[in-house]
Order: C-alpha cells, then sequence, then structure tokens
C-alpha cells in the first residue's frame, strides 16, 4: 500500500513495514475469531436449534428436520458456531482494517469513512436481523402451506443452514445500498440528481435482485426489492450531508 505523501501524515513508512503490519493486523483478526468459536462450540446445538427455530414453528405436527449425511448432526452445528464467531467479531475486525488504511487517508477522508464504516456494519446486521424476524416466518409459513398433499416437508438440516446463511449474507449485502448510494455521490462518481433519475431503474433492479438471490416466491422476493428501494431513498436522503471535501 502506498501512502499519499501528506503533512498531516508524516513520513512514509517502508513497504516491508506495512506488509509486517497487514501480518499482525491479520493474525489478530484470526484469533479473536478463533477465541469466539472456542467459546460459542459448546453452545452450537442451542445456536442451531435457535437458528432452526423460524422453520420448526411451521413445520406440520409429527415433522422433523432431518440429517442425510453421517457427519451432518455435528458438522451443521459446527459451521454454524464458526460463521456466529465470525460475525460477532466483525467490528473488531473492521477496526483492524481501518486502522491499517486510516493512515493513508486524508483527514477529510477519515472523518467520512469512519461514520460509513460503523453505518456499514450496523446495515449488515440489521439486515441479517430482518431475515431472521421478517423474512424467515413469512417464507416457511408460504413454503409449507403450499405443500402438495402426501409430501412430508423434512428439511436437512445442512441444507437449511445454506440456505439461511446464503439469505442472511443476500440481506446484509442488500442493506448496505444507503452506503453504496453515498459513496457515490461523495466520491465525485455521480451525482444525486443523476441517481433521482435513475430510481424507476433501481425499482426494476430491486425486483431482479430479489428474483435471483430469494427463493423463487413472490413474497420473499418482495420482502428483499422493497427495503432495498427504500434504502435507496434513504441514501439519497442522507448524500446530502456528504459532499466531497466536506
Amino acid at each position: 500500500m502506498t501512502i499519499p505523501p501528506d503533512p498531516e501524515l508524516g513520513e512514509e513508512q517502508p513497504f516491508i513495514a506495512h506488509l509486517i503490519e497487514l501480518r499482525s493486523r491479520l493474525l489478530k483478526i484470526i484469533a479473536v475469531i478463533l477465541v469466539a468459536f472456542v467459546g460459542l462450540a459448546p453452545f452450537s446445538d442451542r445456536l442451531y436449534t435457535y437458528l432452526a427455530g423460524p422453520l420448526l414453528k411451521h413445520l406440520p405436527t409429527g415433522s422433523s428436520m432431518i440429517a442425510i449425511d453421517v457427519a451432518s448432526p455435528f458438522l451443521a452445528p459446527f459451521k454454524l458456531a464458526l460463521v456466529t464467531a465470525i460475525f460477532a467479531t466483525m467490528p473488531f475486525s473492521l477496526y483492524q482494517m481501518w486502522a491499517f488504511v486510516a493512515p493513508g487517508l486524508y483527514r477529510h477522508e477519515r472523518r467520512v469513512l469512519l461514520p460509513l464504516l460503523v453505518a456499514s456494519t450496523l446495515l449488515f446486521y440489521l439486515g441479517a436481523a430482518f431475515a431472521y424476524f421478517a423474512v424467515l416466518p413469512l417464507i416457511f409459513k408460504f413454503m409449507t402451506a403450499t405443500a402438495p398433499q402426501g409430501v412430508a416437508v423434512m428439511t436437512d438440516i445442512s441444507r437449511y443452514l445454506d440456505f439461511i446463511l446464503t439469505l442472511f449474507f443476500a440481506f446484509g449485502v442488500a442493506f448496505e445500498v444507503p452506503i453504496a448510494t453515498i459513496l457515490a455521490v461523495w466520491s465525485g462518481m455521480t451525482t444525486r440528481a443523476a441517481l433521482a433519475d435513475k430510481r424507476p431503474y433501481v425499482i426494476v433492479a430491486a425486483f431482479v435482485i430479489g428474483m435471483i438471490l430469494t427463493p423463487p416466491d413472490v413474497v420473499s422476493q418482495t420482502l428483499l426489492a422493497v427495503p432495498i428501494w427504500l434504502l435507496y431513498e434513504l441514501g439519497l436522503l442522507f448524500s446530502l450531508l456528504f459532499r466531497r471535501g466536506s
């Protein structure tokens, strides 16, 4: 990483020093994730039961989840514990990345990007929470209600985990739309007026993204598309506060 000459920042560090610092920060991130994983591993079964709650509530009486692979009952909860550790330590990981790149930024860039970094983290968590508490119950209620007569709804625990994590990631990334909008305006890539004029295309694109990233039902597609559109409008509103050079 090359640091731009800036009287605010002092002397430029050697390239090797940057590599050593990057290695140190990556090791800290890995160590914290491992510590969190070790702490969560004994509760992996409880975590999975909690994650499966939205599906279990809508399964027909007498139905349950199943494990097709021999190692699934062991591996699926531990995989969830690892992903939970990564998600839970995300603020620390992002702080380490921020501390690495911050010396290479100008003062006005740090004043703008740090609040956006914090906001993007909170929005990602908010997107995952929205998927769990609002979207998943509706999806599973719809899917279990539309199952053909004579078909037992019994979901494999590994496939269920992959489905849930994909949905969490999709909604987490979708909730980053305001940050992307603000950065596009602040960096000078486009203007707020130009983005506002593209609103009809954004709405269409939101529904296309919802169709691609969610299960093939109108409910889940709409529940992703509408927040993307509303968050786009929110990004346009807050872009008034972020102007280049401010």
